[in-house]
């Protein structure tokens, strides 16, 4: 009795492995055999030792189940008149269908082409890979013109007052409606009079073309009037000018000219302002002119010139015997306002003074005044007196 209860547990105890193990295979140790995952393959069966796996290549081989005796599987290839709906991955096969245009017979077992709805059909539910085209006849003021797979019927056109309809809907053709348009008060005496389309909104794109021709003419009309008047201007300023340029030149040639009362000033496209009764002195002192940039100009008398080439010709090392710095023009130049590296730009000019002269009197502040004030500051009141005596000119830069 002993024995036989032993032989049972035994039994038992192997049936409970066996439902335990997946594989339901052993190696000769008694080992449950490993499976492989999806996605992996075995390369060494189970047997004296446990099973190997490795993973599958994505995209080439595959392996769908959990198994400890399949290997990866190759991937399926989609060819002729087959795509790809789904690709192929380490756990999955591709899945190919029919391609566009084609749809799978569940008969022949063979990709096909879709039908095609001929006219005065449209269709009802569209082709794809694993059902063909679903036509219907057009009714109920609907038509199809043309043979398709993709459009259904569509719905006839409805004509509109004041149109006319001259050709009803069928269901193979669209309606064809007719705008009439009156040249005069009278009705049309030919066809040729009228103007037919099937298309309602062309008849609006005519009424918009008509209100956009006034506005376009008001505003060519505006730019035209513009530009005659912009040319006008032009030419009547540069009449001006002439004339202006004409009288100054007229006042410099006759010297001897009688000015008025209160002192005519002659004003020249320079920005420069010269005194009439200056121009006809005949006593005193001669003057000389110095140009400055070619456009303006200072008026200084001739005994004070040597003085002046004496102070403008002075360097700032001092190299003239006698000199200072106080009364250089490198100091004059600082007092105009203008920093050492300027300084430093118009000494390498070849004439430094003047080109000190052209730039500062090229500014919106400079004046007859203003230079005066800088020759007093470095002890050259005698030149500022030489400049300032007598009727002077004057610079409205």
């Amino acid at each position: 009795m002993f024995t036989v209860t032993v032989i049972f547990l035994l039994v038992g105890n192997v049936l409970s492995t066996r439902d335990m193990c997946p594989s339901r295979a052993f190696t000769t140790s008694g080992e449950c055999c490993k499976q492989c995952q999806p996605g992996e393959g075995m390369i060494k069966p189970c047997g004296a030792t446990q099973t190997v796996c490795e993973p599958c290549l994505d995209s080439e081989t595959f392996s769908e189940n959990f198994s400890h005796t399949e290997k990866c599987q190759p991937c399926t290839p989609c060819s002729e008149l087959m795509r790809m709906l789904t690709p192929c991955t380490d756990a999955n096969d591709a899945v190919c269908v029919c391609d566009y245009g084609f749809y799978f017979n569940n008969m022949t077992f063979h990709c096909e082409a879709c039908t095609v709805c001929p006219v005065g059909k449209g269709v009802l539910r569209r082709c794809n890979y694993d059902r063909d085209t679903v036509c219907e006849v057009c009714t109920d003021d609907t038509f199809s013109d043309q043979e398709t797979s993709f459009d259904p019927c569509l719905p006839c056109t409805q004509c509109e007052q004041p149109e006319m309809e001259l050709k009803s809907c069928t269901p193979i053709n669209d309606a064809v409606c007719q705008v009439v348009s009156y040249t005069d008060k009278s009705p049309p005496e030919s066809p040729t009079e009228s103007v037919t389309t099937a298309d309602p909104g062309l008849k609006r794109i005519h009424r918009l073309s008509d209100n956009l021709i006034p506005i376009y003419t008001s505003i060519l009309a505006a730019v035209l009037l513009g530009l005659v008047a912009f040319i006008i201007f032009k030419r009547w300023n540069s009449c001006k000018k002439n004339k202006q340029g004409a009288n100054n030149r007229a006042c410099s040639a006759n010297p001897s000219q009688t000015p008025s009362p209160e002192g005519e000033k002659l004003h020249s496209d320079s920005g420069i302002s010269v005194d009439s009764q200056s121009l006809q002195e005949g006593q005193g002192p001669p003057h000389t002119v110095v140009k400055i940039d070619g456009s303006s100009a200072l008026s200084l008398p001739l005994h004070t010139r040597e003085e002046v080439e004496k102070l403008l010709n002075c360097t700032c090392e001092g190299e003239e015997s006698g000199a200072s710095e106080e009364t250089d023009w490198c100091s004059l130049a600082g007092l105009l306002g203008y920093k050492e590296e300027h300084i430093a730009n118009f000494k390498q000019e070849e004439r430094p003074i003047q080109a000190l002269l052209s730039h500062w009197a090229s500014q919106d502040s400079a004046n007859i005044d203003t230079l005066c004030t800088a020759l007093k500051k470095i002890n050259r009141e005698d030149i500022a007196q030489s400049i300032t005596v007598k009727p002077t000119a004057t610079s409205t830069v």
